[in-house]
């Protein structure tokens, strides 16, 4: 037996010298690549692969067709494919049609009445319709076309593809449109919709312009309107967001983004617009990045620290306004500083509540507050005679030893001094960055209850921008604060712009959804794929608006005004982008330009 065996050499060469006709013979071609990999065409429905389809055909219209009225089947969450097909027809032939067709209904309508009968109003109608379609013919205000409009179904089963199939036929038949499979017919109606530009199935319709045009499925919501700032660009259709958030129910916002995503980009922006509109804004920072902007506007910008010159007292009580009684004011005061306690001591026990409840009483009462005081009029006291009175107090004297580390410690400069902020400017904004994690979120919620005193004295216009609310949401009674906020803001003509990147531990606390259904206006950019899913759920985001917001660019999101929403794309001008920037490079480039500024001049 005889072995021919070949080296590596002589195989190479081998290969190299195949015949031209079997070499393409292996070859793979672009059908192959895209081929399902099996094919079963039934009379009702087809097998690709593991999927199985359906083509409809719509075979009637109503005599008036709506604008969008195809809009709710294009947003259904549905795997579908559709094809359109629109075949110009001869004006000159169609016009002799018609005329011959007018003349018919004329004899039928004076053969009623010879006959003495009523009046019919269909063909009364018909010759109303005919007569108009023939003037705008003869004008070239309208066309007349052969239209065809199918939709192929996909599904896993046939029991999804029945389903489907019936809520798209109850959603057309409830606007008196009304499709059919295309039986004996789905292997031509398969084609019909593949990117081939053939109309396999040939079941059309003539319509002239308008109602055709009132099929054009490529639509988007407009947020366009006669007054408000600009917020981006419709990313569909270029159209100006053009928005009042002032002329919605409530004016609260809710903004969800990854860390450089562009949420204090857009939220800057939207800051330096309504400025220009007389809203007066008051921002909590958590990193400094609104320090240059209050700078640039000739803002307040308060730096709250353990070492900041800058203090807030807790005891400030806002002035009663005539429709609120002292004695409601009082008792909120009260309330919400019980709240502030429970975050500087980790919680409380329902004894210690009741006892903190009765010595801030004893403790305002000690200055001569009482519900029957002028407001206007008082010296509030201080965390240290909160203290002296929980150390007189049966059961206080634990509560008055965890107060002496804001009292005594380290912690006293910060929040055991009189208040000496002033909120009088159009933009104020209280930056935390410098104070330990700790007690950010106590910085936080003073700072917003002052400002809720604030803005309960006087009603204006006003904004207050929570940003990374994530350090609030922290604790049950921030988050409880912050809800109770943006429930009554309205009241107060106040928005509430809740800013977050952590989305997670936002949404997975019961007030965190509640903000969010408080809130008429909500921003998302681009997000994690960690957290999408959970957005998905809270928003109703269909699978297209999930990738959109994964795969989007800084600065492009979804856009919810109301029951509208739309892709937005945040833009700025040169000069807003100077004001409002964040990247480090950007701020380099300005600060230097500065220096060499001042250097020239000097």
């Amino acid at each position: 037996m005889a072995i021919l065996g070949f080296g590596k050499k002589e195989n190479e060469e081998k290969n190299l010298t195949l015949p031209e006709s079997l070499r393409e013979s292996s070859a793979l071609s672009l059908e192959d690549v895209v081929a399902p990999a099996a094919l079963q065409i039934d009379s009702n429905f087809i097998k690709l692969g593991e999927k199985v389809a359906r083509t409809l055909f719509v075979f009637a219209y109503p005599r008036y067709l709506s604008a969008n009225w195809f809009s709710p089947v294009i947003n259904l969450d549905k795997v579908f494919d559709i094809s359109i097909f629109i075949h110009p027809l001869d004006t000159s032939a169609i016009l002799r049609q018609l005329e011959k067709k007018v003349a018919e209904v004329q004899s039928q309508i004076h053969d009623r009445e010879n006959q003495g009968y009523v009046r019919d109003p269909m063909l009364d109608t018909a010759h109303q319709d005919l007569e108009e379609l023939r003037d705008n013919l003869q004008q070239a205000q309208e066309r007349l076309f052969s239209f065809g409009l199918y939709v192929t179904v996909y599904a896993d089963d046939l029991a999804e593809l029945n389903k489907t199939e019936m809520e798209i036929r109850s959603i057309l038949e409830s606007k008196l449109i009304y499709v059919k499979p295309a039986l004996f017919q789905q292997g031509e109606g398969i084609e019909s919709v593949f990117p081939l530009g053939t109309d396999k199935i040939e079941i059309n319709t003539k319509l002239n312009s308008s109602p055709i045009s009132s099929l054009f499925p490529f639509i988007s919501f407009d947020l366009t309107s006669n007054k408000g700032i600009l917020y981006g660009i419709n990313r569909h259709n270029s159209s100006l967001v053009l928005f009042d958030r002032f002329s919605l129910e409530n004016y609260n916002s809710v903004v969800f983004a990854k860390s450089g995503s562009g949420k204090s980009y857009a939220t800057k922006l939207e800051i330096l617009r309504s400025l220009m509109f007389g809203v007066d804004v008051i921002v909590i920072d958590p990193e400094r990045e609104y320090e240059y902007l209050a700078e640039t506007v000739d803002g307040r910008y308060f730096n709250i620290s353990l070492s900041s010159h800058h203090h807030i007292n807790p005891f400030d009580l806002p002035v009663a306004r005539e429709d609120e009684s002292p004695a409601d004011v009082l008792r909120s005061n009260i309330v919400n500083l019980i709240g502030l306690f429970r975050i500087m001591f980790g919680g409380l026990t329902p004894e210690e509540d009741a006892i903190l409840d009765k010595a801030i009483s004893e403790t305002y009462a000690s200055r001569d507050i009482t519900i029957e005081s002028d407001f206007s009029k008082i010296t509030p006291p201080i965390l240290s005679d909160l203290e002296l009175v929980l150390a007189n107090m049966e059961g206080g004297e634990s509560l008055a030893q965890k107060l002496q580390k804001y009292t005594r410690g380290t912690w006293a400069g910060f929040i055991n001094q009189p208040t000496n902020v002033d909120i009088n400017k159009k933009l104020v904004v209280f930056s935390v960055r410098d104070m330990e994690d700790e007690l950010r979120p106590i910085a936080i919620y003073l700072i917003i209850h002052h400002v809720w005193n604030t803005v309960r004295s006087s009603i204006k216009k006003r904004l207050l921008i929570v940003d990374e609310a994530w350090w609030l949401m922290k604790s049950t009674d921030g988050a409880s604060f912050l809800f109770g906020i943006a429930k009554r803001a309205r009241k107060y003509y106040l928005g509430i712009t809740t800013v977050t990147q952590d989305v997670g531990d936002f949404l997975n606390s019961e007030y965190g959804k509640a903000i969010i259904t408080n809130s008429s206006l909500q921003l998302l950019l681009k997000q994690a794929p960690a957290t999408i899913d959970l957005l998905k759920e809270t928003f109703n985001l269909t699978e297209e608006e999930k990738f959109l917001l994964l795969e989007s660019d800084v600065g492009e999101g979804i856009f919810f005004a109301g029951m509208k929403h739309i892709a937005i794309k945040v833009l700025a001008s040169y000069t807003e982008d100077q004001i409002i920037t964040s990247d480090p490079s950007q701020l380099l480039a300005i600060k230097k330009a500065k220096e060499d500024f001042q250097k020239s001049n000097s």
